[in-house]
């Protein structure tokens, strides 16, 4: 189960953005707020069917990945080879942060350690795939990707085993 509750601090602050921006939205012109909650609402229509089976299969992940194989591998105790396979693991998942992001959660709560969870989101962020491949390359080509990748490779590695070194769970 995810961590707060309906009403966490995430919450109270996206709320009270929302707000804020109703308010300067009705102050520029008065029908603005109902044109941004139409936006706003397509938006949860278009994220809707993709973030339901995302979470259904991040729970079923948690009931079928066995959680004393997680922690074997990537527990407290499992060192930088975790960190290495957790950097490779998030350079390979595909998807936006409705496929990563809940994987991530699973993955906590089967044990996995901060340093490679750390490793995973750094690299998934730094190194995805599909952003590469339909975004960079085709925008920036791949000389760029190239120079970008390899100056940013080593920060995966880095953030999860910092995070090792100074924050003890």
């Amino acid at each position: 189960m995810p961590r707060g509750g309906i009403f966490d601090v995430s919450f109270l602050i996206l709320s009270s953005l929302a707000v804020v921006f109703a308010v300067v939205a009705y102050l520029k012109d008065p029908s603005l707020p109902a044109v941004g909650a139409r936006n706003g609402l397509a938006l949860l229509w278009f994220i809707i069917p993709r973030l339901v089976p995302a979470l259904l299969l991040a729970g079923m992940l948690q009931v079928v990945i066995p959680q004393e194989t997680v922690a074997r591998y990537f527990g407290r105790q499992s060192g930088l080879p975790a960190i290495f396979m957790a950097s490779l693991a998030g350079v390979i998942t595909p998807g936006g942060p409705m496929v990563s992001v809940p994987l991530l959660v699973v993955l906590s709560n089967s044990g996995m350690a901060l340093g490679p969870l750390v490793a995973y989101m750094t690299a998934w962020s730094l190194f995805g795939m599909q952003r590469i491949i339909a975004w960079e390359a085709p925008l920036m080509g791949w000389h760029f990707v190239a120079v970008r990748t390899v100056s940013s490779l080593v920060f995966p590695v880095l953030a999860g085993w910092l995070v090792t070194l100074y924050y003890h769970e």
